[in-house]
């Protein structure tokens, strides 16, 4: 159920507590380690995907990519100049795949969104951005009524990149290269439960080689 007053931007004691359980299981586990980050919280475990499976979902990142848009629906040829494309939920590995990120994390299942596959060729970028939603963003109302704000999001790296590529957190001052089978673990919001500025990041330009990405948010409530 919506909360007519939550507009997404402050503090929410169901958004803090959910962070919160998050952040304790992830704290329990002796393969995950944490990035040092006093404004984020930020997790990394190395091999959460086997170099078989990484060339896997690669393969199928090529089948569904199309030019990248932003969130609210528009390309830009300068904002965000990857490729990327949702994933099918019912794919052996991309189950698989999912099942495991929540078993790390313990977010559920449903809150989820659709797996998404993105695709960086030398000189791609996306540069600095938020995965939460600003309220003052016109798709906000449609967001808030379909799982309502983001929480945290799971990232996993699926190839090297010979140079460039790295995940950079400016506010932070902090980037974290491309290791493939890596998956990085991030609260968008703060322990209050509002929007995290410091989680403001981008995805620097590919120098060599070609970067592969998985992405997977999640909502505070059911998603869709």
């Amino acid at each position: 159920m919506t909360d007519p007053t939550d507009d997404g931007g402050t503090a929410s004691p169901t958004r803090a507590a959910f962070g919160e359980s998050v952040r304790r299981k992830l704290d329990r586990n002796p393969m995950v380690s944490r990035i040092d980050a006093p404004a984020l919280e930020i997790y990394g475990r190395q091999n959460f995907m086997s170099v078989e499976e990484c060339a896997e979902m690669r393969a199928m990142i090529d089948a569904s990519a199309r030019p990248s848009t932003l969130f609210s629906g528009s390309a830009n040829a300068d904002y965000r100049t990857s490729h990327s494309g949702n994933l099918s939920p019912s794919h052996p590995l991309v189950e698989a795949v999912t099942g495991r990120i929540c078993a790390l994390t313990g977010l559920p299942a449903d809150h989820g969104e659709t797996l998404q596959g993105q695709r960086y060729t030398a000189g791609q970028e996306y540069r600095a951005h938020c995965d939460y939603f600003p309220p003052e963003a016109d798709y906000w109302q449609a967001m808030r009524k379909s799982g309502g704000q983001r929480t945290w999001t799971a990232m996993i790296y699926l190839s090297p990149v010979e140079a460039g590529g790295e995940t950079h957190f400016p506010l932070c001052e902090f980037m974290v290269p491309p290791v493939e089978g890596m998956i990085l673990i991030w609260n968008n919001l703060d322990r209050d439960g509002a929007p995290n500025r410091a989680s403001l990041h981008a995805a620097r330009p590919v120098e060599r080689g070609t970067k592969y990405v998985v992405t997977k948010w999640f909502r505070e409530r059911p998603w869709g």
